[in-house]
């Protein structure tokens, strides 16, 4: 028989692999429970709301995001312009490759109510981004929240398009690559050749 944590833990875990492999709109209770083996009223143990579940499976995405950024900042040259296109990228490709855990994670019902800090999990991958902007555009006179503000949206807004079918429609191609560089020069400004 599996504990009260294990059996908490399963029920995330289910939670986690049902998003990924049939999306979000497929995350009820019941159907975590009926996968997880466990009775349809088993999950309210632990979680008193649907919200509170998937809340944290919502925060096993920005975990995971969260890994994957850092994994591949650690990669980077020091070069502040160069880790906030690497993070850029990453997140694109997590949005668009993760696509329910994506939807999931910035689901505005939950974000709103915060169960479990949900609205924390999320702002570490912000600060990162305030703090390359701020080193990347020292002095612009626009504050660099508002900079990496206006950076996620259209990040976001790349990874929306993309999902949806409508980036092919309008540009003729599912390539982010000239989006993506084309939104990091909006925000930063021209790329300055090599001395």
């Amino acid at each position: 028989m599996v504990g009260d944590t294990g059996l908490r833990a399963r029920l995330v875990q289910v939670g986690v692999d049902l998003v990924r492999s049939d999306g979000a709109a497929t995350l009820t209770l019941r159907e975590i429970a009926r996968r997880a083996g466990v009775s349809h009223g088993a999950p309210r143990r632990y979680f008193p709301t649907h919200l509170a579940l998937l809340s944290e499976i919502a925060r096993t995405g920005f975990a995971d995001l969260t890994a994957q950024i850092t994994q591949t900042l650690a990669d980077c040259p020091d070069d502040p312009r160069a880790r906030l296109a690497a993070l850029a990228r990453r997140y694109v490709d997590f949005g668009c490759r993760d696509r329910g855990m994506f939807e999931l994670m910035f689901r505005h019902d939950l974000l709103e109510s915060n169960h479990l800090g949900l609205r924390d999990s999320s702002l570490p991958l912000f600060e990162m981004a305030v703090d390359l902007i701020s080193r990347a555009r020292p002095g612009t006179g626009t504050p660099p929240t508002v900079l990496a503000g206006a950076l996620w949206t259209n990040l976001h807004g790349i990874v929306e398009l993309r999902n949806w079918g409508s980036l092919r429609l309008a540009t003729g191609t599912d390539d982010v690559e000239p989006l993506l560089h084309a939104a990091l020069e909006a925000h930063l400004g021209p790329m300055r050749p090599s001395p």
